[in-house]
């Protein structure tokens, strides 16, 4: 690695909690300094101790970030569209990592030469060593992925829905998931089709004042609920709690996923950002460049 001024290596790292830990136990390091700070902030308590009993020092990759998401009965798979998250607290990809801020989906994310690629390189082999070594997956399969110069490359794996692209990706759903959990269950999901909307959708989290560190709870929302427009809008509850009186109040950080599709990904942007301009709570905060930060990504 080189080195800069007083041994500071000038490439970066990334310095990861080995662990669960809700989308926060990973620090992009630009120097060694970072690195170390990194590492106190990790050991200090603020996230799971189990998370952090190891932490591992990897490679940063550079490129575009793509979630894709599958479900899989053991024997056959189906794709959902792809997504991309929006990871840092910040505009412009800023400040530190949170479980997500946001998300889209797009025709534009993810090419289909590049989505045969990653279904040859990645999915098959994976859910084929799954079922060599006896345990022949059935459920929901997230696979988080960079695209980088020398193709796809995987960032991690899920063995659940991820927040906030599944609320955006269940927009577009035509029909209903009952019936696809039913089939995986029964191991017929080969027999059945899916059927998703070809419109983008996005997601904008809004979350509550201090997080990802320290979030602010208890402080009464107003402005719900939203009207659904016809299906184009929803407003998924990720950390809200009912007061005394019936009052929705914040429990959490990340509080609520406005989430909208349209013709465009501008349109279903806008529909997001036009009902959280009838949200509000002290200490609301999210980023107004979902979607859009990706364009140039």
């Amino acid at each position: 690695m080189q080195s800069g001024e007083f041994g500071d290596p000038v490439a970066p790292i990334v310095v990861k909690a080995d662990g669960l830990a809700s989308g926060k136990g990973v620090i992009v390091a630009e120097s060694r300094s970072q690195a170390v700070k990194a590492i106190e902030e990790l050991m200090s308590g603020a996230i799971n101790v189990e998370a952090t009993r190891r932490i591992i020092i990897e490679e940063a990759l550079s490129g575009r970030e793509v979630s894709l998401l599958l479900f899989s009965d053991g024997k056959d798979f189906r794709l959902m569209p792809a997504s991309r998250d929006h990871k840092r607290i910040g505009e412009g990809d800023t400040g530190p990592n949170t479980g997500g801020m946001g998300a889209i989906t797009d025709a534009e994310i993810l090419d289909d030469a590049t989505r045969a690629r990653i279904v040859t390189e990645v999915i098959e082999p994976t859910l084929r060593g799954a079922r060599d070594e006896g345990f022949p997956f059935r459920g929901v399969l997230f696979v988080g992925l960079m695209l980088t110069a020398d193709g796809p490359r995987v960032l991690e794996y899920n063995v659940r829905f991820g927040d906030p692209e599944t609320q955006a990706i269940m927009m577009r759903l035509s029909g209903d998931l009952a019936v696809i959990f039913q089939s995986i269950s029964e191991t017929r999901l080969g027999e059945i089709n899916i059927d998703w909307s070809d419109e983008p959708s996005a997601c904008v989290v809004l979350a509550a004042r201090g997080y990802p560190a320290n979030p602010e709870i208890g402080s009464e929302i107003s402005g719900l609920p939203v009207s659904e427009q016809n299906g184009n809008l929803a407003v998924f509850h990720a950390a809200t709690a009912r007061g005394p009186n019936g009052e929705w109040l914040t429990a959490g950080g990340r509080v609520l996923g406005v989430t909208a599709k349209g013709r465009t990904l501008d349109q279903a942007l806008s529909r997001c950002y036009t009902a959280i301009g009838g949200i509000h709570w002290d200490g609301m905060h999210y980023r107004h460049d979902i979607g859009r930060a990706a364009k140039g990504s």
